[in-house]
C-alpha cells in the first residue's frame, strides 16, 4: 500500500527592522521546509493557515501554492521557502496544512503543527 506524507518543520525569526512596536505591528519571518517522506510522487497544491496573536485575533489564510510555487516533490526530496506575517502583539501562533495530490490522483493533507512565534527574550 501506497504511503502518502509530507513531513514539514519550521524555523522562525523575529525581524525587527520591519517592525514597529509603537504601533503594534510585529513582522515575522517564517522558513518552512516540506518533505516528501512517503514513497508516491506528490504535489502541494494550495495552504491553510490558521494565526492567532496573544489577543486570541484569529486570522485564517487560504491560497493557491506557496510563494508562487505548487512544488512537485518525488519522494525523499523536499522544497523549502521563507515567507511571513504580521501580528498586532509581540506574540502568537500558527498552525495549518498544505492540501496534496499525489501523482496517482490519491488526495491527501499535509499538517502543519502549531509553532509560536515571539521577540526574543520575552518567553519565561
Amino acid at each position: 500500500m501506497a504511503a502518502y506524507q509530507f513531513t514539514v518543520s519550521v524555523r522562525t525569526q523575529y525581524l525587527a527592522e520591519q517592525s514597529d512596536p509603537d504601533r503594534s505591528n510585529y513582522v515575522f519571518a517564517y522558513t518552512i521546509t516540506i518533505r516528501n517522506t512517503g514513497d508516491v510522487t506528490a504535489q502541494l497544491i494550495s495552504r491553510h493557515w490558521i494565526i492567532v496573536d496573544a489577543n486570541n485575533r484569529v486570522e485564517e489564510v487560504k491560497g493557491l501554492g506557496v510563494v508562487g510555487h505548487q512544488p512537485l516533490l518525488a519522494p525523499g526530496a523536499q522544497f523549502e521557502y521563507t515567507s511571513g506575517t504580521a501580528l498586532a502583539t509581540p506574540q502568537g501562533s500558527m498552525k495549518g496544512s498544505y492540501f496534496c495530490v499525489a501523482e496517482d490522483g490519491t488526495q491527501f493533507e499535509a499538517a502543519v503543527p502549531e509553532f509560536i512565534l515571539s521577540l526574543p527574550r520575552t518567553l519565561h
